[in-house]
């Protein structure tokens, strides 16, 4: 019997490569194949990277990052694009200008520094991702550090994480979400338009093995809309998704361990 002809919804991700699989391409990867779309990658830097650190990070070309980009998209297409770790201001005005002349959602996770809190962009880079890449997000997803990085706001509360929300839109995106993870108590995110507001809540689990989640909820949340889903079903969904992984989250290594993508297929 012939396979198949249906094509499934395509997502690109633009990104650097963590060599321990936690983050990173790999992460994003393994959410769109979790989530029943075609993944496809723009490499934008190597690391040396394991569940105690990044020991070691290089960026690639320019040229290189642009041929990537080039070569996918104009000849398999895209239906959402997730940009994650962009190194240096040269690559984030770059990207931010590919995505300008793309037509699909974008999503942007303004990667600063890592799980283990090592550095992941720049300093000088910072205003390019607040004048280049956020103006052309359909949704941004930092979390408290890198709302702080880009905004100068220290977010201590949920009073907090509106205000945040506010600064960031100010920077041109339609939709943020500002992940609360970090807050005590029940771990939330906010979702905002700058309009309409979602308060999304999840119950707070013991394991300690979260590497990845930040890349995986964007990833995800850009599945969503590839799939036609608006802003916030797509959330939502990635939202969801990510609470199973981080539940299912195991130890690798002698230190923070990844969430488990495979958590909804996984036999034992």
């Amino acid at each position: 019997m012939p396979l198949s002809a249906a094509v499934p919804a395509r997502v690109l991700t633009v990104a650097g490569s963590d060599s321990g699989g936690g983050a990173g391409i790999q992460a994003d990867l393994k959410t769109m194949l979790a989530l029943g779309v075609h993944g496809m990658s723009v490499l934008t830097a190597v690391t040396a990277q394991n569940s105690l650190g990044v020991q070691g990070a290089w960026e690639l070309p320019v040229e290189a990052v642009r041929a990537q980009y080039r070569s996918v998209v104009d000849d398999i297409g895209v239906q959402a694009v997730k940009t994650g770790m962009l190194v240096s201001a040269g690559l984030v005005e770059t990207v931010a200008e590919l995505l300008a002349g793309t037509a699909a959602p974008v999503v942007v996770d303004p990667v600063g520094i890592s799980k283990h809190g090592d550095p992941l962009l720049a300093a000088e880079a910072l205003d390019s991702v607040r004048t280049k890449l956020l103006p052309v997000a359909t949704v941004a997803t930092p979390n408290l550090d890198e709302v702080t990085q880009l905004t100068g706001v220290s977010v201590t509360d949920e009073t907090g994480m509106l205000h945040a929300a506010t600064e960031v839109l100010a920077f041109g995106p339609r939709w943020v979400v500002i992940k609360g993870g970090h807050l005590p108590g029940e771990p939330v995110d906010l979702l905002t338009d700058g309009t309409e507001e979602h308060w999304l809540r999840a119950p707070r689990h013991g394991n300690r093995h979260t590497h990845g989640t930040g890349c995986t909820l964007a990833s995800a949340i850009a599945c969503g809309l590839a799939l036609g889903q608006d802003v916030p079903t797509a959330v939502r969904g990635a939202k969801a998704f990510v609470t199973g992984a981080i539940t299912a989250g195991f130890p690798l290594g002698a230190g923070i361990g990844p969430v488990d993508h495979g958590w909804r297929t996984r036999t034992g």
